[in-house]
């Protein structure tokens, strides 16, 4: 199942709320991720729909989540956990124990959620948004289970 149609559009409603403006769907960005190396699409569903998901690459020694979105309609409801807790799985599952996001350093929704669950800020910044809007990277440092 492609679910490349199914996370645009819960990008382009979840930008579309976040910055107050109307944002067209567009699978662009989400399929150039995908053809990275090891790339991998993580939906998240309740009731047979898509609310949320994260795309997300590895690298040398970390994974990179490069989207991570929950449908507007499904705010607050722990899907952003479930998706952070896939991907810190699927990280642990090929062999990193690390993650690493880039925010924008005004997404403060976004923000507070990555810090409740236990990400860290770190001083490195960008401003090669299309909008002008500086993004601050994130990382995560993950233990296994059954070795920490």
């Amino acid at each position: 199942m492609d679910g490349v149609p199914a996370a645009a559009a819960i990008w382009a409603r979840a930008k579309s709320r976040r910055d107050g403006e109307p944002v067209p769907v567009d699978e662009t960005g989400l399929r150039e991720r995908l053809a990275l190396d090891g790339a991998e699409l993580i939906l998240a569903a309740r009731d047979g729909e898509a609310v949320g998901f994260t795309l997300l690459a590895p690298h040398e020694r970390t994974v990179e989540i490069y989207y991570l979105a929950v449908d507007p309609d499904a705010w607050g409801s722990g899907v952003a956990d479930e998706l952070l807790a896939s991907a810190e799985r699927h990280a642990l599952g090929i062999g990193r124990t690390a993650l690493e996001l880039w925010a924008i350093q005004d997404n403060h929704r976004a923000i507070r959620c990555y810090e409740r669950s236990g990400w860290t800020a770190t001083d490195e910044l960008k401003d090669d948004h299309p909008q002008g809007r500086v993004e601050r990277r994130f990382v995560k440092e993950i233990i296994s289970p059954t070795t920490g």
